[in-house]
């Protein structure tokens, strides 16, 4: 059995491992003379990885494999299915191994880390013509650096607000708040009517990204073309100054400074949140768990920022450097995400599609073939709502190296100013100090 890296050499990094994957072009000539494993029947093998997708959509997969393979007699598709919590270790492992895939189903994060260090393999040579008009323009633009397309976009998910009805009511609302300046009215007439809490919002650094998007949406920001904070700005100030206010007066659950976003799920569940911001399936859930709850709970836009602007969250496909056979990764990787085989996910597996000729198709179905189970049919309607949405929703915070560090600082900045150890002025001061140490010691 091979070792992991880590075992041959204890001291390297994890950064130190990044590096290896960017100077990938040594293994990449070793696969390009033949050395690697074909399929035993004098086919090539292209190996692709995706993401906690088995044995759910096996039978999907397998599929869309068969199809392509049929276009494709010479090379065989070898599918591996990889945990999300083990992927960039895998991942880096096999770089170390030169047993790189060819075609990898990453985060974006993760994915434009690997970007920037030059890991990954610039897709514009090997792209046809126009086949960016094949996706949404913004989820197309979300996988680019600069000139270069690092990602074909896969499927996406949307938030939508899901609001108990009892207490929209109780709190003297008809509907619940589409902007973010009007949360705090609504927050303080939920607390005070009904005991409750009108939302959560998690500040815990590791945790979700919803409160940077939010940041996004009421003006900020977050960097400028050189990597230095640009978010210390009569916006930011009153962006973390909504944010600690609403905390200081007890408008939000105290636990937002230690716990995630599995406490909204919780807290709402148990009646105690008036709306909680998640995908249209987390019904199918709750009608299980709190079928009380369940029978109060409509489905909502999305709460935005004056442009209306809400956020989507992207799958990409990326093709390491060190693979030999890049081409056929990308042919196999357009395939994969054509508007039929995007529709056919799309339902199998709830989420949306990126492909523009699938989210369409997608809309037009879910409107005219409502259930006629009141349950079913209220699920069905918050997949439409959802996938409405993407007609106004961009990648609010842009995979951008460095993104989790930025969270970090910010999150554990606004703790501060939240439980009153600075002002929220100083606090997002110190945050905007912080990131730029960090981005001048790596960028510099």
């Amino acid at each position: 059995m091979p070792l992991a890296p880590q075992a041959v050499f204890p001291a390297l990094s994890r950064r130190e491992l990044m590096r290896l994957l960017a100077l990938g072009g040594g293994a990449a000539a070793l696969a390009a003379c033949g050395q690697r494993p074909g399929a035993g029947d004098g086919r090539r093998e292209l190996n692709v990885w995706t993401l906690d997708l088995a044995p759910r959509f096996a039978g999907y997969l397998q599929a869309v494999i068969a199809a392509w393979e049929a276009d494709h007699p010479g090379v065989r598709v070898r599918w591996t299915d990889v945990p999300w919590s083990s992927v960039e270790r895998k991942l880096l492992a096999a770089v170390f191994a030169r047993t790189a895939p060819d075609l990898v189903n990453l985060n974006p994060p993760f994915a434009a880390n690997l970007a920037s260090k030059g890991g990954l393999a610039d897709l514009t040579p090997l792209l046809p013509p126009q086949a960016a008009d094949q996706y949404l323009p913004s989820i197309w633009e979300a996988g680019r650096q600069g000139s270069s397309q690092f990602a074909l976009p896969w499927y996406l998910t949307a938030r939508i607000s899901m609001v108990n009805g009892r207490l929209l009511e109780e709190a003297g609302y008809a509907q619940p708040p589409r902007r973010w300046r009007d949360v705090p009215a609504f927050a303080e007439a939920v607390r005070r009517r009904t005991g409750r809490y009108a939302l959560f919002m998690t500040v815990v650094p590791d945790d979700s990204a919803e409160l940077l998007e939010t940041l996004v949406q009421m003006g900020v920001q977050l960097l400028d073309d050189q990597r230095r904070a640009a978010f210390n700005t009569p916006a930011g100030r009153r962006a973390f100054a909504f944010w600690s206010d609403l905390y200081r007066r007890g408008l939000l659950p105290r636990e937002v400074v230690s716990q995630g976003y599995r406490r909204a799920i919780e807290l709402y569940q148990s009646g105690d949140l008036a709306q909680v911001a998640t995908g249209p399936d987390f019904l199918r859930n709750l009608q299980t768990n709190a079928p009380g709850v369940a029978a109060r709970t409509r489905p909502y836009p999305p709460i935005t920022g004056d442009d209306g602007a809400a956020n989507v969250a992207v799958m990409n496909l990326v093709v390491p450097r060190q693979s030999a056979m890049a081409a056929e990764a990308v042919s196999f990787g357009l395939f994969l995400t054509n508007a039929s085989n995007q529709l056919t996910f799309a339902n199998e597996a709830r989420v949306l599609p990126s492909a523009r000729a699938a989210l369409q198709s997608l809309e037009q179905a879910l409107s005219r073939s409502l259930p006629a189970d009141p349950a079913a049919r209220l699920v069905e309607q918050a997949r439409l709502l959802s996938a409405t949405t993407l007609g106004r929703a961009r990648v609010l915070v842009p995979a951008i190296p460095g993104v989790k560090r930025l969270q970090a600082i910010v999150y554990t900045q606004l703790q501060r100013a939240m439980l009153g150890q600075v002002s929220s002025d100083r606090a997002l001061g110190e945050a905007e100090q912080e990131w730029n140490r960090y981005a001048a010691a790596r960028w510099s």
